[in-house]
């Protein structure tokens, strides 16, 4: 185990880890830097991340990031549904396509070739557990075949299925058939 840098205050110096920035392109630039020759780099993509307090930040910048690689976009649909049949006139598809609660992936799904997932959830262990780093390879309609970048089984190929998720952070029961990224 490595020690924890402090200062002369007592403070932990994280500064070999973290940088600051002036403007969201700088940070993009400076954390992958020439993203749409470089995304084949595994090494690289796996090495870094970009973390944000806000999941509309995210999106934001998953977007522009996947826009500088040059392979075509595909959207994915969610199939939401509420558990108990009875609240379903409650709670019509469009309603329940909306939240996008922390820990659960969209209603609209956007993935490309070439672009790095990680997983939200156990799926197989140990292989294929929640955080584990994927490049997409296939888009089908049903599976993402990906293969694995991080953990002990780096360097494997995965198939990913859509599953369905219940989030427990509503006020009501519902279900999300989606994939798991």
């Amino acid at each position: 185990m490595g020690k924890v840098p402090f200062n002369g205050n007592g403070d932990i110096n994280l500064d070999h880890i973290t940088i600051m920035v002036n403007s969201s392109a700088e940070l993009k630039n400076r954390v992958l830097p020439d993203l749409s020759n470089n995304y084949k780099s595994h090494k690289l993509l796996c090495e870094r991340a970009i973390l944000t307090s806000k999941n509309e930040t995210v999106v934001k910048i998953t977007h522009e990031l996947m826009n500088k690689i040059p392979t075509v976009i595909k959207k994915y649909k969610s199939v939401d549904s509420v558990l108990d049949e009875n609240q379903a006139v409650h709670y019509p598809t469009e309603f329940l396509n909306s939240p996008e609660p922390p820990g659960i992936p969209p209603h609209k799904l956007f993935l490309k070739v070439g672009v790095p997932i990680v997983l939200l959830r156990n799926i197989d262990l140990p292989k294929l557990c929640n955080g584990t780093r994927l490049i997409v390879k296939t888009l089908s309609p049903n599976v993402v075949e990906a293969s694995i970048i991080t953990g002990c089984a780096s360097g494997e190929e995965a198939v990913i299925p859509r599953i369905p998720i219940k989030p427990r952070v509503m006020s009501f029961e519902f279900k999300r058939t989606q994939f798991p990224t």
